[in-house]
């Protein structure tokens, strides 16, 4: 009973190292800028909702505001100026310990005095990307941190929304439309990285908590299909996580200890009167301090620790500077699995007389500079250098008895390292028409060594040893057009390139967002896409049947999809949104098993490494509809409801069409959230309670081999354990997951 009580006090604990303020009030502050050419505005009025006497300011020259004495508690703010989009801002979190600092955007209105005016103010949840007008919406720190089940947890928060699920094994990979979680691109600061992930696995995008710390972000941008030119070598979806900036006027730090992590964050000038800021935060697994102190008794041994800095520098003559990074460390080892523990039947290297251990080690390392310079009053030029690694190591030892040494049977380490370069200029001509022009530079590297035993008796052989690396660039153009001010077009065209090999393709993109009247628009995307495949695949190294050896997929093509996507949106009030969604994507040059009886396609890999001769002649299909009723959090609650149903099939060489593995064909959500304010003696505390219910249909499936009668026939004398012409027939149980928080 003691040890509970100390883990409570434990996971209640915070504390703020800034001094207190005696009467609950705090500055917010900050920026407001053209949404286009990201140009300052000057003059825009700001307000806070429901103030008496009204309360408000305007922005000075550099489009800076400043509002002090705001009441603690929660605030919404409306922005006006001439000649834009009005905007209210709700859910304003404004703590006693720490200063608010916004940085915020007005969309300049495309009207002309003789037109019919059917326009909408900027909305709640309305996508960060301006190109982007379907299929997509943005993230904000309140939603990560209040929806039940994210768990701080950038990742998890996805599976909230309609159209996006997840294996429900503990992992927290994304899986949209029922594409591969691969397939989906994850960016920090607008530059794409590794997997941000700890505990991942080899080939996998997921891990089972996120390094990314949910208290350093801001506003972020999630994207699920018909995404816009500027996004390219993503098949399923694009994640641009976005870093706040830390306190440019005064120095903060806080403590903490969570369910997930302890942690220290920092943030401040980096010189007073520069404008420029420092953020910075360390945290370490609360679960391995927990175990070491005996409070905590879980199979196994985890452990990890991460880091995140930014740096934000503006200059007078020289444009914005910004420096970002990110980093991360796990182990997990696992004692005396026996026989009980795996879940292939009559395996022939492991008997109920083996012992194994489990040795796993992951890192992560992304960093990046960026640089922004206004070109003329309407453009500005962005450019990126960065580095990105990951690095996963597994051993597995086997022993004859819980004590006697091990010896290995399983050994592997994998390295995968990015360097990239990009620069994308954004030019705004007027209010109507906007271009983005932008090229990216990849060099991808990769570097594996495997070895396993192949029988009880014979020592590691090696299964796996390369190390290559090839260059992939992409370029491309986007042309924004508001015909009026109830319907905007984007365009645009994106150019991919594998220099390894030659191959390349030029990719039309092409949406429409028609506002028929306030409340209600309809919305249209198109959109072809590709990604190259895993390194490792080009350069698999696969046995011939004279015995030889082959590079037989050094000329795997790209993955390409055609994306269309039908939306309509209608806004009840500011604060409650209902919308529909049907897509269909048609993909082709899946690489699929070089072989007619064959049902292997990349879609469907996992963690697993798989090494088979490849060709780009599978297709596939997913198509569906999302249905979403949201009321973003006003008035002390919230509520999300969606639900959708979806089908996602696949052919390789073998001419049948199966459902692909991540084919689940259904998910709803039912999320709700009431918060309770003014309690305490003090009338200071607040109290929150949320709750998520998850429906999802599971995993497809390699079932084992049975005869007719349904009785396992698998031969681990001759490794067949798999019905494979039956592959993805079956699959787990649903899921039902309640979370209350």
């Amino acid at each position: 009973m003691c040890n509970l009580c100390r883990l409570a006090a434990l996971l209640c604990f915070a504390l703020p190292l800034s001094a207190q303020p005696a009467t609950p009030a705090q500055t917010v502050r900050g920026t407001v800028l053209d949404a286009d050419s990201k140009a300052p505005l000057t003059g825009v009025n700001i307000t806070i909702q429901g103030s008496d006497p009204l309360v408000g300011t305007v922005t000075g020259p550099d489009g800076e505001f400043r509002l002090p004495n705001v009441p603690v508690g929660r605030i919404g703010l409306n922005l006006s100026y001439l000649g834009y989009q009005p905007r209210a801002i709700a859910n304003v979190v404004v703590n006693a310990g720490k200063e608010t600092v916004l940085q915020l955007e007005l969309a300049e209105a495309a009207t002309d005095l003789a037109e019919a005016v059917v326009t909408a103010s900027q909305s709640r949840g309305a996508p960060l990307n301006e190109m982007a007008q379907i299929s997509a919406r943005s993230i904000s720190m309140e939603e990560m941190n209040r929806l039940a089940a994210s768990f701080n947890d950038p990742a998890l928060i996805t599976s909230n929304f309609a159209g996006v699920t997840t294996t429900g094994d503990g992992g927290n990979d994304i899986i949209v439309r029922g594409n591969s979680p691969k397939y989906l691109q994850w960016r920090l600061e607008g530059v794409p990285i590794t997997n941000p992930n700890h505990f991942a696995d080899q080939n996998a995008v997921l891990g089972a908590t996120s390094a990314l710390n949910a208290n350093l972000l801001a506003t972020s941008g999630f994207y699920t299909g018909a995404f816009p030119a500027g996004y390219g070598n993503a098949l399923s979806g694009v994640y641009d996580i976005r870093l706040r900036n830390g306190n440019n006027e005064k120095f903060e730090g806080i403590a903490g200890i969570g369910l997930l992590g302890t942690e220290l964050t920092l943030e401040g000038p980096l010189k007073q009167g520069s404008g420029g800021s420092f953020l910075a935060n360390y945290r370490y697994s609360t679960a391995s301090i927990l175990n070491s102190l005996g409070l905590l008794d879980v199979k196994g041994k985890p452990a990890f620790q991460d880091a995140a800095f930014k740096l934000y520098l503006p200059t007078e003559k020289y444009g914005v500077f910004s420096a970002f990074g990110l980093g991360g460390h796990s182990t997990f080892t696992l004692d005396d699995v026996t026989f009980e523990d795996w879940n292939t039947p009559g395996d022939d290297i492991m008997s109920g007389q083996v012992f194994e251990a489990y040795d796993k080690a992951t890192y992560l390392f992304n960093t990046g500079i960026n640089h922004s310079i206004p070109l003329g009053e309407q453009g500005y030029l962005k450019s990126s250098v960065s580095y990105s690694s990951e690095g996963i190591d597994d051993d597995v030892l086997q022993r004859t008895d819980s004590l006697g040494t091990g010896t290995p049977s399983f050994a592997s380490e994998l390295r995968k390292t990015a360097y990239r370069a990009s620069t994308t200029y954004h030019r705004k001509f007027n209010a109507r028409n906007t271009v983005q022009a932008g090229a990216v530079y990849t060099l991808f590297g990769q570097r594996a060594d495997q070895a396993r035993k192949s029988a009880a008796d014979a020592g590691l052989q090696t299964a796996l040893d390369f190390d290559e690396c090839l260059g992939n660039l992409r370029t491309f153009v986007s042309w924004k057009h508001r015909w009026n001010s109830a319907l905007t077009m984007v365009a645009g065209l994106h150019n991919n390139n594998i220099f390894f090999n030659g191959e390349h393709t030029v990719e039309p993109r092409l949406s429409a967002r028609w506002q028929m009247t306030p409340k209600g628009a309809l919305s249209f995307g198109y959109g072809l896409h590709s990604t190259m495949e895993s390194v490792h695949h080009y350069f698999a190294t696969v046995e011939q049947p004279d015995g030889s050896f082959a590079q037989p997929n050094l000329n795997l093509g790209l993955l390409k999809a055609h994306h269309f996507v039908l939306g309509y949106d209608y806004r009840f009030t500011p604060n409650l949104l209902a919308r529909v969604e049907a897509y269909y994507q048609h993909l082709y040059n899946l690489p699929v098993e070089d072989s007619p009886d064959s049902y292997f396609s990349t879609i469907n890999e996992g963690a697993e490494l798989d090494y088979v001769a490849l060709v780009n002649e599978g297709t596939g299909r997913n198509y569906g509809l999302e249905l979403t009723l949201q009321r973003f959090f006003a008035d002390g609650y919230y509520f999300l409801f969606n639900t959708s149903i979806y089908e996602s099939t696949y052919k390789a060489l073998d001419g049948q069409e199966r459902n692909t593995r991540f084919n689940g064909n259904f998910v709803a959500n039912a999320i709700a959230g009431r918060e309770f304010t003014n309690l305490g003696r003090k009338r200071n505390k607040t109290l929150g309670i949320n709750a998520r219910f998850l429906l999802s249909g599971g995993q497809r499936i390699i079932p084992l081999l049975r005869d007719a009668g349904g009785n396992l026939t698998v031969d681990p004398a001759n490794g067949r354990y798999w019905d494979y012409g039956r592959a993805y027939e079956d699959r787990l149980d649903n899921l039902y997951q309640l979370t209350l928080s």
